[in-house]
């Protein structure tokens, strides 16, 4: 049986989703015709590689198995097809890609006119939320993630690092003082991003957990920036979110002589499988290329001589 590989892609991305019409709408199909191409795949197989219910579907265990090998064929065929020229392997298709909206807005969002006008084939469906979302359950191609990343199964790329600070406005350090010692923490307003009440610092006498506290919570980090600028208390920012307002003195940096002890970075994470779409390659290659080897935004506000 000679396999029809835009079939093959279409039960690859039916394992992704769980769907049958999800996977076809993204390929242009309806859902009797995309239901009638997995039929004649397995026919053609001799083996039923799905479990269909009413409201989702599950691979078979010959489904699993077939899996491996439909991702590398089509790993294959784009390699084949990129080993002949560009314009053969051309990146294609709808994008589905999600992104903490903050650093979205800043710093995703302006280039994108550049990324579209580069690859006329990929359209963007761009998801802006501040919630991590699950790719292969929503049908997202990519994420782009900001901080630490939690164990799983996806694919991580570092797009950038993320240096972040201690700051507060030259209002509230004039009216409050500034802290000396992490400790000092504890007696000043702290405003915190959701649950991350632990600020863990470096110290001559090692490790360092501070539990701070203030009136203002939020889950948004625009919200924090406004408030710090505001002068409601210290907030630990990243240098993406507040590079312009240290540079033209609107806050000041605390604490610089106690670095903070986890390092984080700015991710692109997709499922992980054999075949990645040419598309999503180039997205990540374009982000890369553009925060590469030095975020742009580090040059507002270098780091200090310590953190280098």
């Amino acid at each position: 049986m000679a396999l029809d590989l835009d079939t093959v892609a279409l039960f690859v991305r039916v394992a992704t989703l769980g769907n049958v019409s999800a996977a076809g709408r993204e390929r242009g199909l309806s859902p009797a015709t995309a239901s009638t191409r997995l039929a004649q795949l397995e026919g053609g197989l001799g083996a039923r590689l799905l479990h269909r219910t009413t409201r989702r579907v599950a691979l078979t265990q010959e489904g699993e198995v077939f899996l491996g090998q439909a991702q590398a064929l089509l790993a294959a065929e784009a390699q084949a097809l990129a080993s002949v020229g560009q314009g053969f392997a051309a990146p294609q298709g709808l994008l589905r890609v999600s992104c903490s909206s903050s650093f979205a807005r800043q710093h995703i969002s302006p280039a994108l006119p550049e990324f579209l006008a580069r690859y006329p084939g990929i359209s963007l469906d761009f998801r802006l939320t501040d919630r991590v979302v699950d790719l292969l359950e929503e049908g997202v191609d990519m994420a782009i993630r900001v901080g630490a990343l939690r164990d799983s199964t996806l694919i991580a790329r570092k797009l950038a690092a993320n240096r972040r600070t201690l700051c507060a406005s030259p209002a509230y350090l004039a009216a409050h003082g500034a802290p000396r010692h992490p400790s000092d923490l504890t007696q000043h307003e702290c405003l915190t991003l959701g649950e991350q009440r632990d600020w863990r610092f470096v110290t001559p006498g090692g490790p360092l957990s501070v539990r701070v506290a203030g009136r203002l919570v939020s889950d948004n980090g625009e919200v924090l920036r406004d408030a710090v600028l505001a002068g409601l208390g210290i907030a630990l920012k990243s240098t993406w979110d507040i590079a312009a307002h240290l540079q033209r003195g609107e806050l000041v940096p605390v604490l610089q002589a106690y670095p903070l002890a986890e390092e984080v970075a700015i991710w692109a994470v997709y499922p992980s499988r054999v075949f990645v779409p040419p598309k999503t390659h180039a997205f990540i290659e374009f982000l890369q290329a553009r925060f590469s080897p030095v975020p742009y935004w580090e040059t507002l506000w270098p780091a200090p001589a310590q953190d280098r």
